[in-house]
């Protein structure tokens, strides 16, 4: 709830908007400085109640696609949780890199996960329709 003002007092000119109230409090910006200002007035108690969340804070790792790396091979990982949609790829297959070896459904969005490095597809870990957690060993090359 940001409402906006415009004052004229003495002559000068002010700028004021209404950024948020909670009880008798409101804070205010004059100018483009902040104010935390009490108001005189009757307190109403809301019946519906004031929801408060916590920051997001992400996990070390958290939104980054990473790749183990396994003596000669490499794994495929899933980049963020989420379905798999459809395998494009299939065991003793050649990719190379940037090729979509699989497509994820994550976040009601499909996703493309791509071969960071060519080579040839040793094991695929999961099934279509599978459920898989973000780091999930997906293809083996």
């Amino acid at each position: 709830m940001m409402k906006k003002f415009k004052f004229t007092i003495k002559g000068n000119d002010y700028e004021v908007k209404v950024n948020d109230f909670e009880e008798n409090k409101s804070i205010i910006e004059v100018n483009g400085t902040e104010y935390c200002v009490q108001i005189h007035r009757e307190v109403k108690q809301s019946k519906t109640p004031r929801l408060v969340r916590k920051p997001v804070v992400q996990k070390p790792g958290e939104g980054t696609i990473t790749r183990k790396v396994t003596g000669q091979g490499f794994s495929v990982l899933a980049p963020l949780p989420g379905n798999i949609f459809k395998i494009l790829v299939k065991e003793g297959d050649e990719v190379k890199k940037g090729d979509t070896v699989l497509v994820m459904e994550a976040m009601k969005m499909e996703n493309n996960v791509l071969a960071e490095k060519e080579g040839i597809v040793k094991e695929i870990k999961v099934k279509e329709g599978q459920a898989v957690l973000q780091g999930d060993v997906l293809i083996e090359m």
